[in-house]
Formats: structure tokens, C-alpha cells, sequence
């Protein structure tokens, strides 16, 4: 995947990373660009955020790698994570 991605195509990407949680994403209103995720239990209880800048979440790679870094986080946690790949 080399194009510049869509919001809606970062938002769909990331919400796959963290199956089989709920990945909640959100765009300030502010208009800045930045995109802000909660991944959230069953029992809407956080697991972790992020807050990812239009640069990042538009470049494939550096989603990509924003997401694995994230994952990896939250393994160290307990948390376990369906596997996951980003999509070609």
C-alpha cells in the first residue's frame, strides 16, 4: 500500500488492529487533523490510547507502525490480541 490513506480507510485499518476489542476513534473538533483512539474491553474499560497526527495516519507505514508499537504495548499488558496484519 503505497497511496496516502483516507480517514475513513485509518479508521477502518485501525479498528481491525484491535480485534476482539473495540477500538473507538475520534476527530477533535477543533479541526487540527489529529486522530484519537481508545481501545476499550467489553466492559468499556480503556486498554490503552493514542492520539495520531493527520502524517501519521495517512502514511500507510507509519500507521502501520503507530499500530504495532501500540499492540505491542498492550501484550506487555496481558492484553490479547487477535492477530492481525496491516492490509496489502
Amino acid at each position: 500500500m503505497n497511496t496516502q490513506l483516507r480517514f475513513n480507510e485509518a479508521l477502518m485499518i485501525t479498528g481491525s488492529a484491535f480485534q476482539p476489542f473495540q477500538c473507538i476513534a475520534w476527530a477533535p473538533q477543533d479541526g487540527n487533523g489529529e486522530l484519537n483512539i481508545t481501545v476499550i474491553d467489553r466492559t468499556s474499560t480503556a486498554l490503552g490510547r493514542a492520539r495520531l497526527s493527520s502524517s501519521i495516519y495517512s502514511d500507510p507505514l507509519q500507521l502501520e507502525q503507530e499500530l504495532r508499537k501500540s499492540r505491542e504495548e498492550l501484550a506487555r499488558q496481558g492484553v490479547n490480541l487477535a492477530p492481525w496484519s496491516m492490509p496489502a
